[in-house]
């Protein structure tokens, strides 16, 4: 292989979900792409920048929180699918287990068993020839951790972290130089390490890895269990999903602009309002009873948390804001496209608005104040007194909270414009969101974290 392995593998993350998926320059014009999503646009880039066509595409394992990109990179691309024999996916793909191997014209691509995030995983080592380049881990051995085993159910649960205890130790076991591309990091739902390293090797994690510490398995186990926090409900649909295969899509995905007129008619038949813009906008005036899910990276993980996958929904935006990164978002997350946004955005609605007071922390007087951050976050350190309820369940429980003035907290804002909108629609009326993170009210306030 000509050059450094590093200048052959492109990695492109995906920030918003955590995760990252990998370019493979095979030195001949083609590429192996590993764990694309269905959002192909950056592969696609990063391909066309180096000339590149995809002709293979692995899976390290069916995927939970996002649709894989590779059957529509089989179809549109003639790329050769690659993924574990005890997948049972429903389309062609060459089925691999453990020390299969694939030529992929002077490289070699080998599947390692390594159960345990799922029950099919495979890792995949990348070789020239007799060197080992490294290893592509998915949800297995990740940057200061494993991914969780808690998706398939609680009756696997167990079996699953006993089976990633000795997928660890097995990947652990590699050569100490070799380099570990993993798909899930920090910010994924799917593991729990924060940080922002994204690859790693196996001697650091041999050193720095806790789960790699773990005197035995029992350990292991309840120390992977114990980190686990929440995750979106869609996390339970789409390794199906994934299984059966994604429907192909056309680029770019077409949302219809609607006047006023039948935006408020399909909101009549029972369709909901995402209102995409800056928080800051819609706490001067937006459409009653719409759910403020600000567009940015995190986007696809709050509005599949928080809605149905079957509820037809309708968005607001700002005319700056893209509305085919908005549509890619919703799709690679098993949504459908909004089914229509609002003519001239806020500027094209005549009827009623509400508002949701927006307060910086030096405004905020003693009273209630309620943390929608996830446990983890929370426990990190916030404001005394403050209640706490993670956002992704505040749909069924913002009719439980005690009625009366509220001020909703997360770590900048967004969280909390989402939050005080879902209790707005629950019936809430005074209800008003912090401007900054617990940091902010601590030091506005003489207070000091607990």
């Amino acid at each position: 292989m000509d050059g450094e392995p590093s200048k052959r593998i492109v990695s492109l993350v995906d920030g918003g979900l955590g995760n990252s998926s990998y370019l493979v320059d095979l030195g001949d014009g083609r590429a192996l792409a590993v764990d694309p999503s269905l959002d192909l646009r950056d592969l696609r880039i990063a391909a066309e920048r180096r000339g590149l066509t995809v002709a293979f595409a692995a899976d390290t394992h069916l995927h939970a929180d996002f649709l894989s990109g590779a059957v529509q990179l089989a179809a549109l691309d003639g790329a050769k699918l690659l993924a574990s024999a005890a997948g049972g996916r429903e389309f062609k793909h060459q089925r691999l287990a453990d020390g299969d191997e694939v030529d992929l014209g002077g490289m070699t691509l080998r599947a390692l068993a390594t159960p345990g995030h799922t029950g099919e995983h495979l890792s995949f080592e990348l070789l020239d020839g007799p060197a080992r380049l490294g290893v592509f881990t998915g949800g297995s051995l990740i940057v200061g951790g494993a991914a969780r085993t808690d998706l398939a159910g609680a009756d696997q649960t167990e079996q699953l972290s006993r089976l990633q205890y000795r997928s660890l130790r097995r990947l652990a076991s590699l050569p100490e130089a070799t380099m570990v591309w993993p798909t899930h990091g920090a910010g994924s739902f799917c593991s729990a390490p924060g940080g922002g390293k994204r690859t790693t090797t196996i001697g650091q994690e041999k050193r720095t890895n806790p789960l790699l510490q773990a005197p035995d398995e029992d350990a292991f186990v309840e120390q992977l269990l114990a980190g686990l926090g929440s995750f979106p409900p869609y996390f339970l649909h789409l390794p199906e999903a994934n299984r059966r295969g994604p429907s192909l899509l056309a680029d770019p995905l077409r949302v219809p602009a609607l006047p006023a007129d039948q935006f408020t008619a399909a909101v009549a038949a029972g369709a909901v309002v995402v209102d995409v813009r800056p928080i800051g906008d819609f706490a001067a005036g937006h459409i009653p009873g719409s759910i403020s899910i600000a567009l940015r990276a995190q986007f696809a993980s709050w509005l599949g948390w928080l809605l149905e996958p079957a509820t037809p929904y309708l968005v607001v935006r700002n005319r700056d804001q893209n509305l085919d990164d908005l549509a890619w978002q919703a799709v690679k997350i098993g949504f459908g496209i909004p089914r229509g946004e609002l003519a001239g955005g806020m500027a094209g609605w005549s009827g009623e608005t509400a508002l949701t007071p927006l307060l910086q922390p030096a405004q905020v007087a003693d009273g209630r104040v309620l943390d929608v951050r996830q446990d983890s976050e929370y426990h990190s350190g916030h404001v005394p007194g403050a209640e706490h309820l993670e956002l992704g369940a505040l749909p069924g429980r913002a009719g439980d909270l005690e009625p009366g003035p509220l001020v909703v907290m997360c770590g900048h804002g967004e969280r909390a414009m989402t939050g005080a909108s879902l209790l707005q629609r629950a019936g809430h009326r005074e209800v008003r969101v912090l401007d900054g993170g617990p940091d902010d009210l601590a030091a506005a306030s003489g207070q000091a974290l607990v």
